[in-house]
């Protein structure tokens, strides 16, 4: 029920770490995809190889945080992929803590834009294609930090907990139509964004000592949670937060 063959797949923040495993393991299961992200480079590299499974794969160079970048980005994937089945909303992430005394509202506005205005706008150039062909499936990275309090990053919480609420609301519009939106909730993945946590024993022991199972998740664990959500194994689910961080978020 996992099998993608006859599917399209758009899949932003793909130059890297989860979303370029996602595209990866969705091209090994026979969907053709998308890549979208700032670095040309990367995402070039990733092409190859997901063509070299005999897949269809286009690359979009766009920067979400531009205001024009949505319509562009599902305008070429459109025009690549003749159609797109599934949307999976990885762009995001967070670079700087502070208290909420003292934040830059500059610092406030640009995580707001890049981890929930960005997807608002894709998914509204999306839908329409999706509504029209009475399928799909959305797929929003949120993160554990818009599950509770998020001491020094209310900022990025804030964006992520709204993202979830964003994407329960518009499941339950879209309901009738076929389309299904759920969200992907990661822990503590080990990509390059967290690297420099595994530098410091301190601090890689200080996140860990957090997370029951006393480890790193893997992308290739996340990239098959995205997979069951865009696939017919979760056919009667929408509107529902799937949660993958070693019971984290079961932590008192």
């Amino acid at each position: 029920m996992t099998a993608l063959d006859g599917r399209t797949a758009l899949v932003t923040g793909a130059s890297r770490g989860i979303g370029r495993e996602v595209a990866r393991t969705f091209a090994a299961q026979g969907a053709d995809v998308a890549i979208a992200a700032r670095s040309a480079e990367p995402l070039e590299s990733l092409a190859e190889e997901i063509r070299g499974m005999g897949r269809t794969c286009v690359v979009v160079v766009a920067d979400v945080l531009q205001e024009d970048s949505a319509q562009r980005i599902a305008d070429e994937a459109l025009s690549g992929l003749g159609t797109i089945d599934i949307l999976v909303n990885n762009a995001g992430g967070n670079s700087f803590m502070s208290p909420v005394v003292g934040m830059r509202p500059s610092g406030w506005r640009k995580t707001m834009t890049l981890n929930l205005d960005s997807i608002f706008a894709l998914m509204q150039s999306v839908l329409p294609v999706m509504v029209e062909a009475k399928r799909g499936s959305i797929i929003n990275v949120a993160s554990v930090a818009g599950l509770r309090g998020a001491p020094l990053m209310s900022h990025y919480g804030a964006a992520k907990a709204a993202l979830i609420s964003l994407t329960q609301s518009l499941a339950v519009e879209t309901a009738q139509s076929g389309v299904r939106v759920n969200a992907l909730v990661p822990g503590w993945i080990d990509t390059e964004l967290t690297d420099f946590l595994r530098q410091n024993d301190a601090a890689e022991n200080g996140v860990l000592a957090r997370v029951p199972m006393g480890r790193w998740g893997r992308v290739e664990e996340i990239a098959a949670g995205a997979l069951f959500l865009a696939s017919d194994a979760s056919s009667f689910m929408t509107g529902q937060t799937l949660i993958l961080d070693g019971g984290l978020s079961a932590m008192p």
